[in-house]
């Protein structure tokens, strides 16, 4: 990783508008950015953004917000986080030629005779935002005002995300008619978004020596009851305002004991509820915990008194609101026409948590529509096909101009 700091961002003004959108997704790729170490990326990108003179630049943390002032009357934000999960063997990357092996099958259908670029980051969100450092470049004089943002701390939990900081310190950075947020969804339009909780599950018991265990309690075995429930769970498919949303209820960690002589006195069960935007914060922790168990980030340790988990310990460990699909505005819909006219493509649910839940809690309607499928997102082979790049810039270049 070394050399991080003298990283340049730009592209040959000469080249073809693919050849600088591959430029700038391989600099950003090469520049290491899991998060917590988003810095450098962040410090080429301002330098980079700064070179445009159209644009007013202003930076909190690891965050920047870049603007234009053409006296539009409508402006529309366009939003990417720089920071990407942690590395699996997939860094750093590498721009594939046509038939290499590393190239997905999924990946390869539609784009046989084209370069791919593999590692970390390709489609969750470097793609992106490779395709809105163009556009911050070579939009100067779009029919709509523009905000960019690109951010950090995405990819963990909520009270560290850079735009959430953001809005909190200077929410005049962040106004707007309408917002474009750039996770994957192979260029078409994906709206709403599940919302997510996360919470240990958790179960007392007494410690002893394996060899006298009457003597304790085991809290592992006690947590035979949250998995029994957790298989019994029967995970939904809810259609909200014509799209339809995946729920999932999945333990993802379990922790327990101290030795392995000693009788448990602590079990752990770190589950993770997925839930469909029919629902908001409260009622989807109301069908898990209880409306008054009293289970809040920060708050320590309460016990469930109802939902799924009835009568177990609850610490509460992240959580973030669900978001409607939102395609009712004019900007919107004038979008959704435009993507469907060149792909084909009908709005989808975003069966993740993104960050269009945050731009409706300010009133600003969001979609999410992005470069890369969003089924390589955080996989070990996660990778873009070159075309992705230009085929996103070209729908956000005619809808912009």
């Amino acid at each position: 990783m070394d050399g991080m700091n003298e990283l340049t961002i730009g592209f040959s003004a000469s080249a073809s508008k693919q050849e600088q959108l591959n430029e700038l997704m391989g600099q950003i790729m090469g520049c290491y950015s899991v998060s917590d170490d988003e810095g450098p990326l962040t410090d080429a990108v301002e330098v980079f953004l700064k070179k445009q003179p159209h644009l007013t630049v202003r930076r909190h943390g690891d965050t920047l917000v870049a603007s234009t002032d053409f006296g539009r009357e409508r402006r529309v934000i366009l939003a990417g986080h720089l920071d990407t999960v942690p590395v699996i063997d997939n860094f750093p990357p590498k721009w594939l030629q046509p038939g290499d092996s590393l190239i997905r099958e999924d990946v390869a259908v539609g784009h046989e005779h084209e370069r791919v670029i593999w590692g970390r980051g390709a489609t969750d969100m470097k793609g992106s935002d490779a395709v809105m450092l163009y556009l911050a470049a070579t939009l100067t004089d779009a029919k709509y005002d523009l905000t960019y943002v690109f951010y950090d701390h995405e990819e963990v939990a909520a009270e560290k995300n850079g735009l959430r900081k953001v809005v909190e310190s200077h929410p005049d950075w962040i106004t707007g008619d309408f917002a474009i947020i750039g996770e994957p969804t192979g260029c078409g339009i994906e709206g709403g978004c599940n919302g997510t909780m996360r919470f240990d599950v958790i179960t007392h018991g007494v410690a002893a020596h394996s060899a006298r265990a009457w003597m304790g309690k085991n809290a592992i075995h006690a947590a035979a009851e949250i998995l029994n429930r957790l298989n019994a769970h029967e995970n939904r498919a809810i259609e909200v305002d014509g799209l339809t949303y995946q729920e999932g209820l999945n333990a993802t960690l379990i922790s327990g004991g101290k030795g392995t002589n000693v009788i448990p006195d602590e079990c752990r069960v770190h589950v993770n509820y997925r839930f469909a935007p029919d629902k908001s914060l409260a009622e989807a922790k109301a069908l898990m915990i209880g409306a008054d168990a009293g289970a809040k980030l920060g708050n320590g340790e309460h016990q469930a008194t109802g939902g799924v988990f009835e009568g177990f310990g609850i610490e509460m460990k992240d959580e973030s609101p669900s978001t409607r699909p939102g395609l009712n505005s004019p900007l919107a819909q004038s979008l959704v026409s435009l993507v469907k006219e060149r792909t084909g493509r009908d709005p989808l649910a975003k069966l993740g948590w993104t960050d269009v839940a945050r731009f409706a809690i300010l009133g600003i309607p969001a979609v999410n529509l992005g470069a890369g499928s969003p089924l390589l997102a955080h996989k070990q082979d996660e990778q873009l096909p070159e075309t992705d790049l230009l085929l996103m810039a070209d729908l956000l270049e005619d809808w912009l101009r």
